[in-house]
């Protein structure tokens, strides 16, 4: 019988139950999870008793000192990532961190770097990737139904209190590019492609907050197509379909459209049909969280995959640099008024 793959957990804030729950319900393949840590004792002894976790602890690096770890999770603010990586790499442990992958370009080159020459798996938690409704759209493109994408729309627009859990956001000088746009932009990289070029607007609609709070993004694919991502914490629009992404793909033979309430409608030609891609409940899921809570689980087993099998995840940090690229792009097409080419790494 294989050993298991010994997983811990920095941080033990809101969203970390969701990789609580997904790591133990991973139990069956092969996951331990050993030990759990929070700059928060408190935190940490309350996640520990209550997933039934072994070892908790105050200190990373009295973790790291005592504990016998595989693959760690860091589920903290991305300024700590550096701090952390350097940590983790440094001992030659596997590890995941929590989107977004720094603060800056140059922290994330030096993580990737720094994993990189030190022969040591790095992989960045992008979730939106391995939310189902957004799966079974980017295998319907990848499909080839509608022909090679020529033009799409991917858009994230709410007025949900992200304040109320995260009230830290109303101080960050770069909030929703970092903070939502990394997923919608990596959307448009899965779904489209390459990017060569990027053109922004940043708006900041809500007094409190001293970053942007929307953004409208419009990117010029590697392959000659154009997409326009936008994406608001600020937005009136009711309903509100939070936390749902929508989307329109088009292509020489049709178009595929991700509506409100999670049916996809792929038209080819005349020909139209419908389908539920909505999202499962889990036993720890609930609405209308459940899309965001069952990508979890679904990115903590690819990354658990790819780690068994010794090979780079689909969300790697190299892979996620081209996803960062464009949001650094973004953010100095804003500050100047022109198309910026996004950064490359290598």
């Amino acid at each position: 019988m294989a050993e298991p793959v010994r997983v811990a957990i920095v941080g033990c804030g809101f969203f970390a139950r969701n990789h609580l729950f997904s790591w133990k319900d991973l139990a069956a393949d092969g996951v331990e999870l050993v030990a759990v840590c929070d700059i928060d004792p408190a935190k940490a002894k309350a996640a520990a008793e209550e997933f039934g976790v072994p070892h908790w602890y105050g200190n990373v690096d009295e973790m790291l000192d005592k504990e016998e770890i595989d693959l760690i999770d860091i589920i903290t603010r991305m300024d700590t990532h550096r701090m952390m990586v350097e940590k983790t790499v440094g001992r030659g442990i596997a590890t995941i961190v929590q989107k977004p992958f720094a603060p800056t370009w140059d922290d994330a080159v030096a993580m990737t770097r720094m994993a990189e020459k030190a022969g040591v798996w790095l992989a960045v938690h992008e979730n939106f990737r391995f939310q189902t409704p957004l799966l079974k759209a980017a295998a319907t493109v990848g499909s080839g139904i509608i022909g090679a994408p020529t033009w799409g729309r991917i858009s994230f627009r709410t007025g949900f209190d992200v304040y109320r859990t995260q009230p830290y956001f109303h101080n960050e000088e770069r909030l929703i590019i970092l903070d939502l746009g990394v997923h919608t932009l990596d959307m448009a990289r899965v779904m489209i492609g390459e990017v060569e070029h990027v053109y922004a607007e940043i708006q900041t609609r809500n007094p409190k907050n001293r970053g942007e709070d929307t953004a409208t993004v419009t990117l010029r694919h590697v392959s000659g197509a154009v997409s326009v991502v936008d994406f608001s914490y600020d937005s009136r629009k009711q309903p509100d379909f939070f936390p749902e992404t929508l989307m329109e793909i088009e292509g020489p033979n049709g178009a595929i459209v991700v509506e409100p309430g999670l049916t996809m409608r792929v038209n080819v030609g005349d020909q139209i049909r419908e389908e539920d891609i909505g999202a499962p409940l889990l036993h720890w899921t609930a609405k209308p969280w459940h899309v965001a809570q069952e990508s979890v689980l679904t990115t903590c087993r690819h990354l658990l995959e790819a780690y068994k099998a010794g090979r780079p995840a689909d969300i790697s940090a190299v892979d996620n640099l081209k996803t960062f690229a464009i949001a650094e792009a973004a953010y100095e097409s804003a500050a100047t008024g022109r198309a910026v080419k996004p950064k490359t790494y290598g």
